[in-house]
């Protein structure tokens, strides 16, 4: 009876798709799909070689026997390039190499973006200047890529029996594909009542993971459905393909044995209706089993516990153990909502971050603010969450590992004076594009709210990965602002925000242009100038320099430039400007800030003005007068604050400390 329910169940849960027809497609070496990325590389001749030695090497790796994944990967020269290519297990060493040599050929052409790929019937090939794709290949820079499906546009003489015999085929197919250790079914079922035989494969890419394997052909399996009853679909994802066809493409002897893999599961649906005798009982047994699941999501809610798709819930314990408890050796930096720990998950290197903070609903909620904005947002310049954990007062977060850490490091700390120019400006480039992903090309537009330079880490290649989404809060696409609570860092933080509290994309723009300038100068943004008599700080700095023309004196000593590079810098110097401009409409998007970057432009006919500089040391910005007023008492408020009665909040700044602090005076 149970297992009579079961099948109940999963029948009644299948949601029908829509039908979306597209031409047909024959089983020849053409390529069906191919994409040129549009982020260009730096020098293209690098890119090009790199990109050259990575595809021979993958080409080399196919023509072993019973090679069907290969990647290969070029750093020389900076432009890195990540290769990967896969071909169906049904074809030959040889024809595997000839699939290769095709998708190779359509997309040699793409040198205008450091990035491309290209799916045919029996392989794909694809390369990137990041290797996140490898076991995540959903994870892709530019934006307007969505699942392919392409139908046949001639239907089966026997549309009732054919569409039951391939979506059985195909169901058996979905179940097995992810269970199998190289993700590959090939199988065939015969057509009832007539002398045909329906082929069709599942292929997912064999170095990911089993959950995004099960996800990828659970919709490439809905895609397929909605062709039916045509005679042959494909459905393309970046990490798995799937086919079928009354015409063969591989050999009867070339199937797999699935049967094992099913454990009992049918898609038979007549023999179901001669089994269910007892439908009452099977109708309760629902009925209590929605109950229950109502019951349950409305605890969770009570809890406050996130749910999530993609990322992983981690016992703590598991966590515990895996940080050595949390050990102080194992300590990668402090923040000011948690610690991070490095940690040995399934024999990978991660981060995990523990939220220190008392046990509040402040606390929680900043915690599941940041889950579930990483756990959908994936870009090469943002940092991936890899799971969490959320047990009492235990609030965790499982990270990908990043072995240079943080920027700052590099510019004020023990690494000082160990990037050159390129890298510099690399990690710029990347964090614009980074923040532009976040504001216009995700789904929803995402304001990060607390950019610096300690929230940007460097990876192996030091490429740039945002970190820190704490602060970030989702901002409707119908306001030009949100008025909120201030939430950031003195110094990085607009003053129409950390003043007034307005918050708009336009914040994130302000961050950016002081990171810009730490990263030319070497300067924290409070730090004063010392070797003036005005002790200005960064951005007075700045300005004064653009005003003067004496750039050469505001970058960073340790950084040997030439002339081209130092006219280069000159450039970058008054983007940064021109993205700390108030008010805040004459800043410009991250996505014009990535365009300027990408095509070398400077601020060109836009006139800069002096920006709005605060020089204290020690201040509390009111925001109700917008007046700075200057602390005697650092480590207590003023008394002649606490006894203003107009005053409802402040925001105090200590240089010791990085954070503005909310101190609510007057209920």
């Amino acid at each position: 009876m149970m297992s009579v329910l079961v099948v109940f169940l999963v029948l009644f849960l299948i949601n029908p798709g829509i039908s979306q027809p597209n031409n047909n497609q024959t089983n020849i070496n053409i390529p069906i799909r191919s994409f040129c990325g549009r982020n260009p590389p730096i020098i293209v001749s690098n890119f090009v070689n790199n990109r050259n030695f990575t595809l021979s090497e993958i080409r080399k790796k196919l023509s072993t026997d019973n090679v069907f994944y290969a990647t290969a990967q070029s750093l020389a020269e900076g432009d890195s390039v990540f290769g990967a290519a896969q071909c169906r297990k049904y074809l030959s060493a040889s024809q595997c190499v000839a699939c290769f040599d095709a998708g190779v050929s359509a997309i040699t052409s793409c040198v205008t973006g450091n990035g491309a790929y290209v799916f045919l019937d029996n392989c794909f090939v694809r390369y990137e200047n990041y290797n996140n794709f490898y076991t995540n290949p959903d994870v892709v820079e530019d934006a307007g890529i969505a699942p392919l499906q392409l139908c046949g546009n001639q239907s089966a003489s026997q549309p009732t029996t054919f569409t039951q015999a391939v979506d059985g085929l195909l169901s058996d197919i979905k179940d097995a594909t992810p269970k199998t250790t190289d993700f590959y079914v090939a199988s065939t079922r015969q057509i009832t009542n007539g002398n045909g035989t329906v082929y069709a494969i599942a292929q997912c890419v064999e170095n990911t993971s089993q959950a995004i394997c099960r996800n990828c052909i659970n919709a490439a399996y809905t895609a397929l459905s909605n062709c039916l009853p045509n005679t042959e679909g494909r459905s393309i994802y970046m990490g798995c393909f799937a086919r079928y066809s009354e015409t063969p493409f591989f050999n009867d002897n070339q199937t797999i044995d699935i049967t094992n893999l099913l454990k009992g599961h049918t898609s038979n649906v007549p023999k179901i209706a001669g089994v269910i005798a007892g439908v009452g009982l099977v109708l309760l047994l629902f009925v209590l089993w929605l109950l229950f699941r109502v019951w349950k999501k409305s605890k969770k809610a009570e809890e406050g516990e996130p749910e999530l798709d993609g990322a992983i819930n981690y016992n703590y314990k598991h966590l515990e153990s895996a940080t050595n408890n949390f050990s102080e050796e194992n300590i990668l930096g402090r923040g000011g909502f948690g610690e991070v720990f490095k940690a040995i998950l399934d024999d990978n290197i991660v981060a995990v971050k523990k939220i220190v903070v008392g046990y509040t609903n402040k606390a929680r909620e900043e915690f599941e603010n940041e889950v579930k904005l990483i756990s959908n947002v994936h870009h090469r310049n943002l940092l991936r969450l890899l799971g969490w954990s959320s047990e009492g007062s235990n609030l965790l977060l499982v990270l990908e590992y990043i072995p240079n850490g943080s920027l700052d490091r590099f510019l004020w700390g023990q690494k000082r004076g160990t990037l050159n120019w390129k890298q510099r400006y690399d990690i710029i480039y990347g964090v614009a594009r980074g923040l532009a992903h976040l504001h216009n090309e995700f789904h929803v537009k995402i304001i990060h709210r607390d950019i610096k330079s300690s929230n940007i880490l460097l990876d192996h290649d030091f490429q740039p990965k945002i970190a820190d989404f704490g602060l970030a809060r989702f901002h409707p696409d119908d306001q030009s602002h949100i008025s909120t609570k201030f939430a950031g860092t003195l110094g990085y933080t607009a003053p129409e925000y950390a003043l007034h509290g307005i918050l708009s994309d336009k914040v994130d723009t302000y961050s950016f242009g002081i990171v810009v300038l730490e990263i030319i100068s070497g300067r924290r943004c409070t730090d004063m100038n010392t070797d003036k008599p005005s002790m200005d700080y960064l951005l007075e700095h700045a300005w004064k320099s653009y005003e003067n023309k004496k750039y050469i004196k505001f970058i960073d000593e340790t950084l040997d430039v030439n002339a081209h590079q130092e006219e280069h810098v000159m450039q970058i110097i008054e983007i940064a400007l021109l993205c700390t401009q108030s008010p805040a409409s004459k800043r410009p998007s991250m996505s014009e800030v990535v365009l300027m970057l990408t095509n070398g432009q400077s601020v060109g006919n836009k006139q800069l003005t002096r920006p709005t500089f605060i020089n204290h040391d020690r201040r509390v910005i009111i925001g109700s007068s917008n007046k700075l007023i200057n602390l005697r008492n650092v480590s207590g408020m003023p008394k002649e604050l606490e006894a203003n009665e107009q005053l409802k909040s402040v925001q105090v700044y200590d240089d010791k400390v990085d954070k503005l602090e909310m101190a609510l005076l007057v209920d």
